[in-house]
């Protein structure tokens, strides 16, 4: 008999004789293009409202063109020249000139300006020179000497050729309260410009201490909402929830009433006794109110991720703990904290980057000593005008976040993060 060979199977097709592979991996490519369009919005939202201002504050940290675009031919010589070189009649009359042009094109402020982020006193210098050096001929040198013996200090060549570049680091370094001195080394400015570093610690110190203290209020308050009935817990939730319909300014100008020496509290204590009319608290204006004020406005933030996760613990889990011989605090300890570690960990996470950029409640109730690195990079933004410096602070505090971020990430896991 003789073998018959099986017959190869014929391939599978869809109704209308399409191969089904070819159909599947089509409805599938399909299906991520619809989903695709469906979140396009949203990364839109995101590039625009995100990815892009972050990226023009990282560029601007780094980017300054008021000198380079306005002195052309200081920045050829500088350029022609290296670094240490005495500045000779070409120089001034480089000098001369792009000042000239400067002052018609009345931008010369802002060249005095850019050289005086980084050399004090400067900008005046530029100024009286946009006035008075419009008539000045040859020989330049002794011109400009004779109007101003500070054209001739080598600080100051030394100050426009670091600023020359469009591109420069000494942002950053002013950020971390460094400079550069005549010979282009990297120094530490005098301890009586050294704020940045000191406001950093501040900071992070200050943010460090809400989120703790925030965490040791928060938790007892959602154990409780989470255990009680569910029109009781429901009812203290919107208790909770109030603030958040509240205005933030309104709320933290409220602080500023109860926390004055004048104040609701000082009074209250002083009409108890407790303290005297001349020994009233000062709870304003200092790191005290900062604290109270962002520990009271931060405190949801808290609660709720915590709530979330308390909500479907099993009350059995903890009975069933103390049963087998366990005492409360090791059922509490061994049982019941180990299942609300993602949401200290969503809630600490939470509070410390919103604590850590807050600037209005610490610009009205913090005073001197109560100011955060925020309340600096508005400064910066809205006063001083020094944008590139802003974005250098701004910068710097991004990355120190992101790098806390990734700490947690090896640390606990940002799987183990839970919102809700």
């Amino acid at each position: 008999m003789a073998d018959q060979s099986a017959a190869p199977a014929a391939p599978l097709t869809t109704a209308d004789g399409r191969p089904l592979k070819a159909a599947l991996a089509r409805a599938q490519l399909q299906a991520k293009r619809r989903a695709f369009l469906l979140v396009l919005p949203l990364l839109a939202f995101i590039l625009v409202t995100f990815v892009v201002p972050i990226g023009q504050m990282l560029h601007q940290s780094i980017y300054n063109d008021k000198f380079s675009a306005n002195m052309p031919r200081m920045v050829a010589w500088f350029e022609a020249n290296p670094a240490g070189t005495a500045p000779d009649e070409a120089a001034y009359e480089a000098l001369v000139l792009d000042i000239q042009d400067a002052a018609k094109a009345r931008t010369i402020g802002e060249v005095g300006t850019r050289v005086n982020y980084e050399y004090s006193g400067t900008r005046s210098l530029f100024t009286s020179a946009g006035r008075n050096f419009k008539n000045f001929e040859p020989p330049y040198m002794d011109a400009v000497l004779e109007h101003d013996k500070k054209w001739g200090e080598p600080a100051l060549w030394a100050t426009m050729r670091q600023v020359a570049p469009a591109y420069s680091t000494n942002f950053f370094l002013a950020a971390v309260d460094m400079t550069r001195n005549e010979n282009g080394e990297i120094v530490s400015v005098s301890p009586d410009r050294q704020i940045y570093v000191t406001l950093f610690t501040r900071t992070f110190m200050m943010a460090g201490l809400i989120t703790v203290i925030c965490l040791i209020l928060a938790y007892p308050v959602s154990h409780l909402l989470a255990t009680l009935p569910l029109k009781w817990s429901n009812l203290l939730m919107i208790l909770v929830l109030l603030p958040f319909w509240t205005s933030l300014l309104v709320r933290t100008t409220s602080w500023m009433v109860l926390l004055q020496q004048q104040g609701v509290v000082n009074n209250t204590l002083v009409a108890l006794g407790i303290i005297g009319e001349d020994g009233r608290i000062a709870m304003m204006y200092n790191q005290i109110g900062t604290i109270v004020a962002m520990t009271h406005i931060l405190l949801p933030f808290m609660i709720l991720p915590l709530y979330s996760v308390m909500r479907p613990i099993p009350p059995s889990y903890v009975r069933a703990a103390r049963s087998l011989g366990a005492t409360s605090w090791t059922a509490f300890r061994r049982v019941y904290l180990p299942q609300t570690l993602p949401g200290i960990g969503a809630g600490s996470l939470l509070v410390f980057i919103l604590a850590v950029g807050y600037y209005i409640t610490p610009a009205l109730v913090g005073g001197a000593d109560g100011q955060l690195i925020s309340n600096l990079i508005a400064f910066h933004m809205t006063n001083s005008l020094n944008w590139s410096l802003a974005a250098a602070l701004a910068a710097i505090l991004l990355g120190i976040v992101l790098v806390l971020y990734w700490l947690y990430d090896k640390l606990v896991g940002i799987d183990n993060l839970k919102l809700g």
